[in-house]
């Protein structure tokens, strides 16, 4: 049983490094920013979730060295709106691309 836990924990390790080192070849310049945009991206979702005027559901989110995408549908202007106005109120982030669609 010793064996498996090592064994699973060493290919954890493997898959970790493997995919923070992805991150960094497309484009990003170390593994601490693509650490910073993951976690820009899990903030802006999260207030998006929280927030009642934004269907989180509905609009993606995308981080790349600080510059967050937003992308996908909103029922208004005021909510595609509002879903910058909150990825703009989180801290690390530079810019705000907004490509959401309103469609009624």
């Amino acid at each position: 049983m010793n064996i498996r836990t090592s064994l699973a924990a060493a290919i954890a390790a493997v898959v970790m490094l493997t995919a923070t080192g992805c991150a960094v070849s497309r484009g990003q310049q170390t593994v601490g920013s693509y650490v910073d945009d993951a976690g820009i991206t899990t903030l802006v979702k999260t207030r998006m979730l929280e927030d009642k005027s934004v269907d989180g559901t509905s609009i993606k989110v995308e981080t790349l060295n600080g510059t967050v995408m937003l992308s996908g549908f909103a029922k208004s202007s005021d909510e595609k709106y509002s879903a910058q106005r909150i990825a703009q109120g989180v801290s690390g982030v530079k810019m705000v691309k907004n490509e959401i669609t309103v469609r009624p």
